[in-house]
């Protein structure tokens, strides 16, 4: 065969075969989002949440601010305040390392950046997943400040995962005033 009959052949399979998704993206019940762990908790949050992921940047601390504003980083060109989300929901410092990342959140008036102890990626849930009420009271997930903001959870292997909502945490009036 000439060369340009091996392409036309190339094409013709490559166009007749359809390739198949790993698992379907609208399958009734199943829920998506960002996977990551604040403390000893393994949360997730809604991918239309997260306007995206970043390496924990150089941080300048503000003066008078709260002491889970960790300050404010240059990203890009705009001043982004970075929240200790760990010291705001515990009141515990997070221990910062090389491998942090930063969750950065849609907010009105400008986004947030709030700082994770570690992230696991993309996490796909299902129905028969879900755990009861009472098995998330049971398991301590959304005891103390994360009862605001975690709805349901899910568990995947033998962990148990809450569903963070940081559109709630943004709302939040005391989440907003970052001064002291």
């Amino acid at each position: 065969m000439s060369p340009f009959e091996v392409l036309s052949d190339y094409e013709r399979r490559s166009l007749a075969h359809v390739a198949g998704l790993p698992e379907q993206l609208d399958a009734p019940g199943l829920w998506r989002g960002v996977g990551y762990r604040i403390g000893e908790r393994r949360l997730a949050s809604g991918f239309e949440e997260v306007r995206e992921i970043l390496p924990l940047p150089q941080v300048t601390p503000v003066p008078g601010a709260q002491p889970w504003m960790l300050g404010l980083a240059n990203v890009r060109g705009n001043l982004l305040p970075i929240v200790d989300l760990k010291q705001f929901l515990e009141g515990e410092r997070t221990v910062l390392h090389d491998g942090q990342r930063i969750l950065l959140v849609r907010q009105p008036g400008g986004d947030v950046a709030v700082l994770i102890d570690e992230l696991f990626g993309q996490r796909s849930f299902n129905e028969q997943q879900q755990i009861s009420d009472e098995q998330v009271e049971a398991e301590q997930l959304a005891a103390g400040r994360y009862t605001h903001f975690i709805d349901r959870a899910y568990r995947l292997g033998d962990q148990p995962w809450g569903v963070f909502s940081l559109e709630r945490l943004a709302r939040t009036p005391e989440f907003r005033q970052a001064a002291a």
